[in-house]
């Protein structure tokens, strides 16, 4: 007998959202929808607002990855107003960048994809959380990750004025420069955080990697996409969260493209389906397809995993060493595997904390000189930094008194988005056979976005239309009286 299976909410995520899976008479899966049914209108209501309050105002999109919208619209106001930043300025955003990669890979892996592999993908679902993690891992395991994120978030405070809604980024520069002191603190915490990430690894090479049965879940064909990867890379092609170019690769891992920040609207388009708020992106001279992957597609991804498939190698010695054991692991790159994108996030991690100890080692992060001041009339800027889920785009229009006439965001949810959806119908496909579903399959339905650490807040800024409303009152005996809806 044909139906549908809703899930809803669905969980570990930011943002919330939906699946809805139609079951046929065969009980096969027919078709599954990852539905995103909130929508956040900053693209509209920002305008008419001054520039230079847009990474205040951007950082209110989301408070698990503030720093990025913080840092991607402050690029963008370097690029409104024609303005470099000072070189001190620079490497203390870099700096403070990379300290927020670190806090936040260890937010998502331990918190939200980890206990999948921790407990188990059909653990019961009270055990599938933070607290279930611990009970398999040790307080002791429990206590370095919190004491490792709250020694992060206090050196963000500590530059940033607020860890949630930092305040620090301005066009040409930074508003507070570092101490001695404070360069000590850094120096001091990166040296634990390098330690963290190579013990991370060591957990997840335990954990996981020993498991035959988390390893053929990983590479079985459920959870497999050939798709087009794009990833942030610095002049030697290795991956960089906070400037460079974007490269796109292939599914064979060919070079397809390489382009500016700037050059973003000639490769990148978006596309709408009635069922979902979030804008799928897609590659603009390949075409939009439909929901299928391969080099005729143009759905591409975005975040950790494909990262590491866009760059040809991490820009630090012992996450460069992590990096050539994934792909000797899992095979020649790139690798398809959505769910390997937890090793790659922890590969990140290390990456990210080498970087934090490079940058607090250069006395020159404690220069007096942090900011240029900008002088030019400005038009139009576009900001990209490399978010912890995927690459993010501010695109900014003024008028002549500095107020925005236009917005454009789009962010790693939003790139991710067509291979979400991909997933997620291709996950429900291998996993519900003969009208089977029983909780632990849906949570293998759902492992299928988490690799993916979406932000459903972020994804959605803007409707075309109206917004569907469904008001449900109920007494209180819980029996529904009355239902007011506008589709």
């Amino acid at each position: 007998m044909a139906r549908k299976v809703t899930i809803d909410p669905i969980t570990r995520l930011e943002g919330h959202g939906k699946i809805d899976v139609f079951i046929n008479d065969d009980g096969n899966v027919d078709r599954a929808y990852f539905q995103v049914p909130e929508l956040r209108g900053f693209e509209k209501f920002v305008q008419g607002r001054p520039a230079e309050d847009m990474p205040q105002i951007t950082s209110r999109i989301c408070g698990v990855c503030p720093t990025a919208h913080h840092m991607a619209s402050t690029k963008a106001l370097d690029s409104l107003y024609k303005i470099a930043p000072t070189a001190t300025a620079r490497k203390i955003r870099e700096l403070i960048y990379n300290t927020f990669y670190v806090e936040d890979h260890a937010l998502h892996f331990f918190y939200l994809a980890g206990p999948d592999f921790v407990t188990g993908p059909k653990a019961p679902k009270g055990e599938r959380n933070i607290l279930g993690v611990l009970g398999k891992v040790g307080l002791e395991v429990g206590k370095k990750v919190i004491g490792m994120r709250k020694e992060l978030r206090e050196l963000i405070s500590l530059v940033g004025g607020k860890v949630i809604h930092p305040v620090f980024g301005l066009p040409g520069g930074v508003s507070k420069a570092l101490t001695e002191e404070d360069r000590q603190k850094f120096i001091d915490v990166s040296q634990r955080a390098v330690e963290f990430g190579k013990f991370c690894l060591d957990l997840f090479n335990d954990v996981v990697l020993k498991n035959p049965e988390y390893v053929e879940l990983i590479t079985s064909d459920v959870y497999t996409h050939k798709t087009y990867y794009m990833g942030m890379v610095d002049g030697d092609n290795k991956v960089n969260y906070y400037d460079g170019d974007l490269r796109v690769v292939r599914p064979d891992g060919k070079e397809y493209a390489k382009f500016a920040a700037n050059e973003y609207l000639s490769h990148i388009a978006e596309h709408v389906e009635p069922w979902s708020f979030v804008k799928l992106c897609y590659l603009k001279e390949v075409g939009w397809k439909g929901f299928r992957d391969g080099p005729e597609s143009g759905i591409y991804a975005v975040a950790p995993l494909a990262r590491l498939n866009a760059s040809e190698g991490m820009s630090t010695p012992l996450a460069q060493e992590a990096y050539e054991q994934f792909y000797k692991t899992l095979g020649d790159k790139p690798v398809h595997f959505s769910l390997a994108a937890s090793w790659a996030r922890l590969i990140e991690l290390l990456n990210a904390a080498e970087r934090m100890q490079e940058l607090s080692s250069d006395a020159e992060i404690t220069g007096a000189d942090i900011r240029n001041i900008p002088t030019e009339t400005p038009a139009e800027g576009i900001g990209i930094v490399e978010a912890p889920r995927g690459t993010l785009i501010h695109h900014y229009c003024t008028d002549e008194k500095g107020l925005i006439t236009r917005a454009n965001l789009i962010v790693a949810t939003q790139n991710n988005a067509a291979r979400i959806a991909l997933s997620v119908d291709k996950a429900a496909r291998g996993t519900i056979s003969k009208g089977n579903v029983d909780d632990g399959i849906l949570n293998l339905v759902e492992m299928a976005f988490r690799a993916y650490d979406p932000c459903n807040g972020c994804a959605t800024h803007v409707l075309p239309g109206k917004i569907q409303t469904d008001i449900r009152i109920y007494n209180k005996n819980h029996d529904l009286v009355k239902r007011l809806c506008r589709e």
